[in-house]
């Protein structure tokens, strides 16, 4: 038989306040492009992170609490939970999230994820990528992501020309695995799936966006606030992903960073600095609410 942990408690009135506070907060984002999925008018910009990473708006919507927050709860007329029945436990008046219904595959991906932000938290970041892996994608232009709704900027031999002139060191894997194949050999590392935990590093753009991924994967277990900070974070990054490519965006508003010229790679690690400053502390809250669920069992 279950018994209640000892944790901080919410009141019902407290929890819908917070609830409402950040549905509101939510909806700033997810409002906008529910319009545009809707009215068939994309944006390459912040239409990524809806699309890239698979979560539905729902998720950033609905407010849940963190492993260790308990909710008070009135359980007579019983009324259907607001979360997850497989993954709250209700017991004397309150509703918490319980690790202990985890199964064994869940609680080791959640070990794989913390032990992912741990080695990239300890390496020493790097900041003169300057974003070339947007170019080496599009190199030769053989296949150009983006070319249904977003021109170029350069032609294609500039493009080239660059790509071919900079040293190329990406280790995110996720990006590299999108470059140009005649772009591949070219960059200094040979980021693989396996090899991703060895190279990760706390400077890089897709690294850092990624904080979003890593806390859906962890939902509900590390909470809607955390969650909703990752994704404000990436759509910054983002932001400067697109920026420093080569593509067009004057149609959405944005100047670009040119990373060709001498000044646009001082202003592009200007921004990554800053940005991979703003995400230390997300990470940091990640890795310690996986800790959290790793420890956290209840008493029995």
């Amino acid at each position: 038989m279950i018994s209640s942990p000892p944790m901080p408690t919410l009141s019902k009135n407290a929890w819908a306040e917070l609830a409402a506070a950040h549905r509101a907060r939510a909806e700033r984002r997810t409002l906008p492009a529910r319009k545009r999925r809707d009215c068939g008018v994309p944006n390459p910009v912040e239409d990524f992170l809806f699309q890239y990473y698979p979560y539905p708006f729902v998720l950033l919507e609905n407010w849940q609490p963190e492993t260790g927050v308990a909710l008070e709860w009135v359980e007579s007329p019983a009324p259907p939970l607001p979360f997850s029945e497989r993954c709250y436990a209700v017991l004397d008046g309150v509703v918490f999230a319980d690790p202990g219904r985890l199964t064994a595959k869940e609680r080791e991906r959640l070990k794989w994820i913390h032990d992912l932000l741990a080695a990239t938290r300890d390496r020493a970041p790097h900041f003169a990528c300057h974003g070339l892996h947007e170019w080496a994608m599009v190199y030769r232009g053989t296949e150009v992501r983006h070319e249904k709704t977003t021109p170029l900027r350069l032609p294609q031999a500039q493009i080239d020309a660059l790509v071919e002139s900079r040293a190329i060191c990406c280790s995110h894997h996720d990006a590299f695995r999108f470059f140009a194949s005649e772009a591949r050999l070219m960059n200094r590392l040979q980021p693989t799936l396996e090899s991703r935990i060895s190279l990760e590093q706390p400077g890089c753009v897709h690294a850092n966006m990624d904080l979003y991924k890593w806390a859906a994967k962890s939902m509900p277990w590390i909470g809607t606030e955390l969650l909703l900070d990752c994704f404000e974070l990436a759509v910054e990054l983002r932001d400067l992903d697109m920026r420093a490519s080569p593509y067009d965006l004057s149609a959405w508003g944005r100047e670009p960073v040119r990373i060709e010229t001498a000044e646009g790679r001082r202003i592009y690690e200007i921004e990554q600095r800053r940005l991979a400053a703003e995400a230390v502390p997300l990470r940091e809250r990640l890795i310690a609410g996986l800790a959290k669920i790793e420890e956290w069992r209840g008493d029995r």
